[in-house]
């Protein structure tokens, strides 16, 4: 589907070359305009994803979630957004979450006594 769009897309942008009235009549030309298409689309694509993973964070997804939404691992999804979520990911404490620096459970303060 997307191929097709970008096939079509090609043929618009670079019309028929000068004094030529087959737009088939260069392939290279037709070829490159249709990548260029594609990188357009795939950028534009991965600006939505961005957009998407944000939302779903917002609203309370973990990197375990978003991760399994696009076809990658919890792991793959914090290098790709980092900082997006602020809580550990299900199943782990603060001392096993990844870049923890703190031990846990924290530790008590002494107690006080009063005068």
């Amino acid at each position: 589907m997307v191929d097709e769009l970008a096939g079509r897309l090609a043929q618009d942008i670079a019309g028929p070359p000068a004094g030529r009235a087959d737009p088939v009549g260069d392939p290279r030309r037709h070829a490159l305009e249709r990548l260029r298409v594609l990188a357009g689309v795939k950028e534009a694509v991965r600006h939505l994803e961005d957009q998407a993973a944000r939302t779903a964070a917002a609203n309370g997804a973990g990197y375990p979630e978003i991760g399994e939404a696009v076809g990658i691992s919890r792991q793959g999804a914090r290098r790709r957004w980092p900082g997006l979520t602020a809580h550990p990911a299900h199943g782990t404490t603060p001392d096993t979450h990844p870049g923890a620096r703190e031990s846990w459970p924290p530790p008590q303060s002494a107690p006080t006594t009063s005068c």
